[in-house]
């Protein structure tokens, strides 16, 4: 079975029980999709569909089929082939992304809530790449381009600027095809993009089990072009989703797989990793939450359960926080969540950088949070059992009293331990010495050493132009201007 789980939430029993509600669910209730094209293909492809209502229900022998055409081991690309990420990660744990969407960013200069514009995707992009637990980077939307073709924008901008992965969500339905466009351009062509393709792309479900004929549109030529495709479930627990979770589970299950099915009809093979990111509303405020111990025992669960019953890679929240602000609030609930999801057993973790429930982001927190993922990784990593690491030649010479720190073993292993750069280990009298500055301090300068050093892109002048191009030709498209 894919990943490495660590905690278990369901007994066996549960997991058959559950996973068959499922299949029933899709089965009998189905899904509404907004596509005319897609669902004739569904149609002729075996599923059965009303055309006229747009209903697509997936009998049990329909789903087993795609299923067992979804890979469960495949590469997400980078434009440097060095970043490319090999699913399942090879060490048991988990790759980082960042967060996506955030309209609002806290400016590491002034402390203050600012609109993000542009410029703040290229500085993002770039501390992305520098950093070493970020792995995936989701693209902010920027407020200084028009609103219509934000998502353009910023896609273009940040894969002239990072040579990891980048993770596309489409704004409407007639930028996909730009999006896609752009993709093939960073990526060397299409063919290399199919290859190696330097973005991957959200489809997001609409709970309760509709698609919108964007998100069709997404797997339609994501799926063609060789995109590796977030199969994405958004519920909110008690809105619009039951409240209690494993209904929840039940319903993001179907939805994800309502995606991956539909993938696998377009093309046969295709990458589709199940992203569920649960919420759960605050009976009290009304407000959606994402690190509650409901949201984030949920978000835990229900990628278990979809691991466990389908044997897929998933993708599902870590970091982020429900505070407004990278204070202790903000800090214990992302450690929580980001430990939480971690042990059990998730692929690509993401939310890096959020905070206020996905809608703010700040360089700052994302400094702290690849040294907290490194951290978690670190501690989650199964160890390696031999003879050497057992010191089984030391360990049967030992005698009373003897010391460790000048053995040889100690010297072949002593740099294998994690190595903070933003945490302290200073001693009071130390720390005290250097100003007494706490974590936030310590980040906010490692942020501004590692901005001075960020590289510049290595994108060819012809891929920019072309890149420019497409953009200009997006905005007519999109917005007439």
């Amino acid at each position: 079975m894919l990943g490495n789980s660590r905690v278990s939430f369901f007994s066996d029993d549960d997991i058959e029980l559950m996973k068959d509600k499922v299949f029933t669910l899709l089965a009998t209730r189905g899904f509404k999709m907004e596509h005319p094209k897609v669902l004739k293909l569904l149609d002729k492809a075996g599923a059965i569909v009303d055309l006229n209502t747009g209903i697509v229900r997936f009998p049990k022998s329909f789903i087993d089929e795609k299923l067992r055409l979804a890979p469960r081991e495949f590469s997400i690309g980078a434009r440097n082939r060095e970043n490319r990420l090999k699913v399942p990660r090879p060490d048991g744990t988990y790759y980082v992304r960042t967060g996506t969407g955030a309209h609002t960013i806290i400016d590491p200069k002034t402390d203050e809530f600012r609109l993000v514009n542009l410029s703040d995707v290229i500085f993002l992009a770039r501390l992305a790449d520098t950093l070493e637990h970020v792995d995936i980077f989701s693209v902010p939307t920027p407020s200084d381009v028009p609103a219509e073709s934000a998502d353009v924008h910023a896609v273009s901008t940040a894969l002239q600027h990072i040579h990891k992965n980048v993770w596309i969500q489409p704004y409407s339905e007639k930028s996909v095809e730009y999006l896609t466009r752009l993709t093939q351009v960073a990526s060397g062509g299409e063919k290399q993009a199919k290859e190696n393709p330097a973005a991957s792309i959200i489809s997001c479900a609409l709970s309760p089990l509709e698609l919108k004929s964007m998100d069709a549109e997404i797997i339609l030529q994501a799926a063609a072009k060789g995109l590796p495709i977030f199969a994405c479930s958004l519920p909110s627990a008690g809105a619009t989703a039951p409240i209690t979770m494993p209904g929840v589970a039940i319903l993001s299950a179907a939805e994800t797989l309502s995606i991956l099915i539909t993938a696998q009809v377009i093309n046969p093979g295709a990458p589709v990793i199940p992203t569920p990111l649960i919420y759960a509303l605050d009976m009290a405020s009304g407000r959606t939450m994402q690190s509650s111990p409901e949201a984030a025992r949920g978000g835990a669960l229900v990628n278990q359960f979809i691991k466990r019953a389908f044997n897929l890679p998933t993708n599902a929240t870590g970091c982020g926080c429900d505070s407004p602000w990278h204070d202790g609030q903000s800090m214990i609930e992302r450690t929580i969540h980001t430990m939480l999801i971690g042990i059990s057993g998730v692929d690509v973790l993401g939310n890096s950088a959020n905070l206020e429930v996905a809608t703010t982001i700040s360089p700052v927190q994302l400094v702290i949070d690849d040294e907290m993922n490194g951290m978690v990784q670190k501690i989650l990593t199964k160890p390696v059992v031999n003879d050497d690491t057992m010191a089984w030649d030391l360990l049967s010479q030992a005698k009373p009293g003897m010391q460790f720190l000048s053995c040889d073993h100690t010297f072949k292993h002593c740099r294998e331990g994690f190595r903070p750069k933003s945490f302290t280990r200073m001693t009071g009298e130390a720390w005290s010495k250097e100003g007494k500055k706490d974590l936030l301090e310590r980040a906010r300068e490692r942020y501004f050493k590692l901005v001075e050093t960020q590289p510049e892109t290595t994108m060819s002048t012809d891929q920019v132009k072309e890149m420019a191009s497409i953009v200009k030709k997006a905005d007519v498209s999109i917005i007439g201007s």
